[in-house]
């Protein structure tokens, strides 16, 4: 069984959709385009939020940080992605996959986190507005966002080291995009029970129970906006809320569908699309989602183009 397991340190080959070449090319366009849209979008939330006075407030503060997160999350899969989709090799080294493994469940655990913490800033901005500044102050808002820094490492540690326990008996072929947990856990050649119960009760943590946490006080700031007079003052709030729902409902059902599952029984081709939605799509669509209906990152890009056109 060790000579086995060591037969793995050479790496292993990620089979992508190796079975259907003729759409490898394809894919290559689809994904770096999304790859590209994803750096410009998110590096630009980043970039305003720093630079743009009128948006250091908590909501940009904590929308940086997710920019961030899925900087790190999409980076972590989406250039191994592009350099298997464009050749005939289709291997990861052992280092490469163990690494990947932990890098990616890091920022998307702590993305679950930082999502309810932006609910909870959403419900004190909606339902207690009179004390938002004090509550919300600078320590505060650098306490919770710590919190989802390193809740999110805490997971991908004890995930990632209780997956790389399990006997593969030389399997090296790892039918996904990237390296992540119910893939490997698929590889494995024992018994896995323990580790499914491990990821649906670590997944469940960090996946139901927020959701459950962030619809719950929804259901409060719902509540509060149909109590607003303004016409103008509902819109706006709506506007806000709607978009960190929309970024909540795509994360978390495709967080679910791909972790929740039991890991052996689930659809392999289902399994390995949904990973590189959340991977691929979700990082991409958080900043257009963010932007398209926020007239304050808008007004904030507006100015920054104005003040570089003037500097040049």
């Amino acid at each position: 069984m060790e000579r086995a397991n060591n037969s793995s340190l050479g790496g292993f080959i990620l089979m992508g959709i190796s079975d259907h070449p003729q759409l490898e090319r394809i894919f290559f366009v689809a994904i770096l385009i999304s790859y590209l849209l994803t750096l410009l979008g998110n590096s630009t939330i980043i970039l305003l939020s720093r630079l743009d006075a009128r948006l250091h407030t908590p909501m940009y503060f904590f929308l940086s940080h997710l920019s961030t997160l899925d900087l790190a999350f999409t980076t972590s899969s989406v250039p191994q992605m592009l350099i298997n989709l464009w050749g005939p090799d289709k291997t990861i080294s052992h280092g490469g996959c163990v690494t990947q493994l932990y890098v990616f469940l890091w920022p998307g655990a702590s993305e679950c986190i930082l999502l309810v913490v932006m609910a909870f800033d959403r419900y004190v901005a909606v339902c207690r507005p009179l004390h938002y500044t004090t509550t919300m102050n600078p320590r505060l808002c650098w306490l919770l966002a710590a919190i989802a820094w390193l809740g999110g490492l805490g997971n991908s540690v004890i995930q990632s080291t209780f997956t790389l326990q399990l006997p593969l008996c030389g399997h090296r072929r790892v039918d996904s995009f990237l390296c992540e947990v119910p893939a490997m856990i698929k590889l494995a050649c024992g018994d896995t029970s323990l580790n499914e119960a491990v990821l649906n009760g670590v997944c469940t943590f960090f996946t139901a129970v927020p959701l459950s946490i962030i619809l719950i006080s929804y259901c409060f700031i719902a509540q509060a906006v149909l109590k607003i007079c303004s016409a103008e003052g509902r819109q706006k709030a709506f506007n806000t809320c709607l978009s960190h729902l929309v970024v909540v409902f795509l994360f978390y059902g495709s967080a679910i569908y791909g972790y929740l599952l039991p890991a052996k029984s689930s659809n392999q081709n289902q399994g390995k699309f949904i990973s590189l939605f959340y991977s691929v799509v979700t990082p991409m669509m958080n900043p257009l989602i963010y932007t398209l209906r926020n007239k304050e990152v808008k007004g904030a890009l507006r100015r920054l183009l104005r003040k570089g056109r003037e500097v040049g």
